[in-house]
């Protein structure tokens, strides 16, 4: 009778893993259905955060949710991260029987731990996270408890790695392998996104406007000829590397094609963004790039600034108008910032011109 359900457990987590690449769904069904075979009184999941290895909590039952939110646990630190760093499995059907664990428990009185049972989630020997029980019901031989235990692990594992490859393949689809902004592609989907939020009569947006910047690099070719193509894409690269540290977290910059970029940004009216824009400019023009090529090239580029709804009010509209603002100053005196205002006023210039350059780019 424990091995057909043993099976029908199994079959009902595999079957989750097949029908959908959604993360939490898929983790929630495999724990959903941990927690009906143990019933523990308390569960989560943990996961590795790469960037600062600790482990936040992912999923939880029976446990203080809000608390949990802004919790972090280091690596070696307490049962979860002795799990994880060790990748060893837990399992204390009765912490009364255990010295060690009995201390912990009189330490800890407000977890009331009778049993223990915790283990990693790993792929190879990454681990990817840690399943935790409290209080389970592990009537089971200890050996048993872990080979099953492991077995939903595993289970879990292969749910995060799918999710992982998804997420890369999405980054990828995105992503504009030159300069590491997002493509043009992705542009489009954002601008769509924004404008379907602010136009949706059933949400009060917190900011109805957003800005919308095309700057396309002065006399960029010449980089090309002189140098080759190859040092001119690093120059791209180092470009678009500028462009993100200077709009912010916030904001968003795409690389729209050649040496012409787009920056989306959210929420900011005419004013605001015109003040961004020029401080952008500048940080530009008193950059040095290709130095580690033993060059020492400065750049300048052409802006065109344009704000949502009142310089266009569809997503080609809005894209029109910074691109037409920009081509203004490119065909005139580049290396200055050109504001739309309307359909009345195309455009006017904002920044007087800037000083020489060390170097024409």
């Amino acid at each position: 009778m424990r091995q057909m359900e043993n099976l029908r457990v199994f079959h009902d987590v595999a079957r989750a893993l097949t029908s959908t690449l959604e993360l939490e769904p898929l983790l929630h069904a495999i724990m959903t259905k941990m927690a009906d075979f143990f019933g523990p009184e308390r569960w989560s999941l943990m996961m590795v955060d790469e960037e600062t290895n600790e482990l936040y909590y992912a999923l939880s039952a029976g446990m203080n949710s809000d608390k949990l939110e802004t919790l972090r646990v280091k690596m070696g630190e307490g049962v979860a991260g002795w799990v994880a760093e060790t990748g060893n499995p837990l399992v204390v059907p009765d912490v009364r029987l255990d010295k060690h664990w009995a201390r912990f428990a009189r330490q800890h009185p407000d977890l009331h731990l009778r049993s223990i049972a915790c283990l990693p989630i790993r792929c190879g020997e990454h681990t990817l996270g840690v399943m935790q029980l409290h209080n389970s019901s592990l009537d089971l031989l200890p050996e048993y408890s872990i080979s099953f235990l492991r077995v939903l692990c595993d289970y879990a594992a292969i749910a995060l790695q799918n999710a992982r490859h998804m997420k890369l393949i999405n980054r990828l689809s995105i992503t504009d392998d030159c300069t590491g902004l997002f493509n043009s592609r992705h542009l489009y989907t954002l601008l769509s996104e924004q404008i379907a939020e602010i136009t949706d009569p059933q949400i009060i947006p917190i900011h109805p406007h957003f800005s919308l910047v095309f700057l396309d690099l002065d006399r960029f070719k010449k980089i090309n000829d002189t140098h080759g193509h190859l040092v001119g894409s690093r120059l791209l690269g180092e470009v678009g590397t500028l462009l993100k540290r200077a709009i912010g977290p916030q904001h968003k910059a795409f690389r729209y094609g050649g040496d012409e970029f787009v920056v989306l940004l959210r929420g900011l009216d005419k004013p605001d963004a015109a003040a961004l824009v020029k401080q952008v400019r500048q940080k530009l023009n008193e950059a040095e790039f290709l130095t580690r090529e033993g060059l020492a090239v400065s750049v300048t580029a052409s802006f065109g600034v344009a704000t949502y709804p009142q310089d266009g009010s569809t997503l080609h509209g809005i894209i029109r108008s910074a691109d037409t603002m920009m081509y203004r100053v490119k065909n005139s005196t580049r290396d200055d910032i050109a504001i739309a205002h309307g359909e009345a006023h195309p455009g006017d210039s904002f920044t007087e011109k800037a000083p020489p350059l060390r170097a024409e780019a």
